[in-house]
């Protein structure tokens, strides 16, 4: 997979040289080029900003600049590539998600364009809307100072799905929000060496070698935790694929699956 970073702060991105993703890079799993915006500013400043139409705070990053860049920058792989699709981090943007982080693992090409200030020309995801898929995308309600962090973020998530980044292909299969027998649930609590750690235990079914018991712990586990942390995915758990143990332990939380309880 090749992907394209443009942002004016390339050296943000250094923690992709490091763990999975730098190892991917390695092996060329990962092909990442980060671009500096500012080599398609031509003043003397390297102007990529401007005040907005209308009014208000802040500043907008400007199309021109923006427009050379993408325009290069897809120039210069089309021929080997084709057409990136591009994602543009915004926190107005539709929530990113597992699914999402699929759905991308499995494009050959991702063009992460990284605002600033009060984001870019909204006529650039026009322009570009034309010609390629793109996508705006937010890691959460809330607001940062730039794109950058959430491309990381999303990165990382992409990166990790590739065959052969992950060193044990089922850990995916089991992450939280990871489609199948367990989806809207979270994954429940983990231990490892020592059984015994200040007191505290591991417990017993993890010892038992029962893998029916261990599967059974885990499920009940992560419908606990999930009612718990976050009851909005537990009440869109499709009652289908509750069995009749799921069901007692949801009766027991007073939890029923259903939109109406999404005030517990």
């Amino acid at each position: 997979m090749r992907l394209d970073i443009i942002s004016i702060f390339p050296e943000y991105f250094s923690p992709l040289d490091v763990s999975l993703i730098g190892k991917a890079r390695e092996r060329g799993t990962l092909d990442v080029r980060v671009h500096q915006l500012r080599d398609w500013a031509h003043d003397v400043h390297r102007t990529v900003d401007d005040t907005p139409y209308g009014g208000g705070p802040g500043m907008v990053m400007k199309p021109e600049v923006w427009g050379e860049a993408i325009d290069a920058v897809v120039g210069g792989g089309a021929a080997s590539h084709g057409t990136p699709r591009m994602i543009v981090p915004t926190p107005s943007g539709r929530p990113f998600s597992q699914e999402i982080a699929q759905e991308l693992a499995a494009e050959p090409w991702l063009l992460f364009a990284c605002g600033r200030y009060e984001g870019i020309d909204s006529r650039v995801m026009h322009e570009y809307g034309a010609r390629m898929r793109v996508d705006e995308l937010s890691i959460g309600d809330y607001v940062l100072a730039g794109g950058e962090v959430a491309v990381l973020v999303m990165v990382e998530a992409v990166g990790r799905l590739l065959p052969g980044v992950l060193g044990n292909a089922h850990s995916a299969v089991d992450d939280s929000f990871a489609p199948g027998a367990m989806r809207n649930l979270l994954e429940g609590p983990v231990y490892t060496k020592p059984p015994v750690w200040r007191g505290h235990e591991v417990p017993d079914v993890l010892l038992s070698g029962h893998h029916g018991k261990v599967a059974r712990w885990r499920r009940d586990q992560a419908l606990r935790r999930t009612v718990a942390n976050r009851p909005e995915l537990a009440a869109a758990i499709d009652p289908a694929t509750l069995d009749k143990h799921d069901r007692k332990l949801l009766d027991d939380l007073a939890f029923r699956v259903g939109p109406e309880d999404m005030a517990h």
